[in-house]
């Protein structure tokens, strides 16, 4: 039976084989998969709250969650992923809904993403909004949206 472990992590508190194990899955998901060649390790990881899912001792989502001030002047979640072993089980909803808890648990009330287009109403389905016109990042169409928790 497979057992589903979600935890959230300071910088500080991330394991080095955690820490590594996320560095790889984000290159695997966002330079590999897709692509995209770009600056993955951007000096706000040590600035983030790490979500992190695994399913028997193995990353299968993650996200890092911003409180407001440090990316935007509202909060934000980012690196938003499920891995290839993770897809295809609802663990990138409940990803997000435990990303948006833990903001809301902060006092965070607004929340701004840079979405990639194509999962627009994936987001919209958790109440964020279009904010900007589709704009190319790093060759990826993307959109920013925001969610105010009403």
């Amino acid at each position: 039976m497979n057992q589903l472990k979600w935890t959230c992590h300071t910088f500080e508190q991330l394991s080095k084989e955690d820490l590594y194990l996320i560095l790889m899955e984000r290159v695997n998901v966002f330079v590999v998969e897709q692509t995209c060649p770009y600056p993955e390790i951007d000096h706000r990881d040590q600035e983030a709250l790490h979500v992190i899912a695994k399913e028997n001792g193995t990353i299968v989502a993650y996200c890092r969650i911003f409180q407001s001030g440090i990316m935007y002047k509202e909060a934000s979640i980012g690196r938003v992923l499920v891995t290839k072993n993770g897809r295809k089980k609802g663990y990138g909803k409940i990803l997000l809904d435990q990303a948006i808890k833990k903001l809301s648990e902060l006092g965070e009330t607004k929340i701004k993403i840079q979405a990639q287009a194509y999962l627009k109403s994936f987001y919209e389905s958790f109440g964020f909004e279009a904010v900007s016109d589709c704009y190319d990042e790093d060759g990826i169409p993307h959109l920013d949206m925001m969610r105010i928790e009403r």
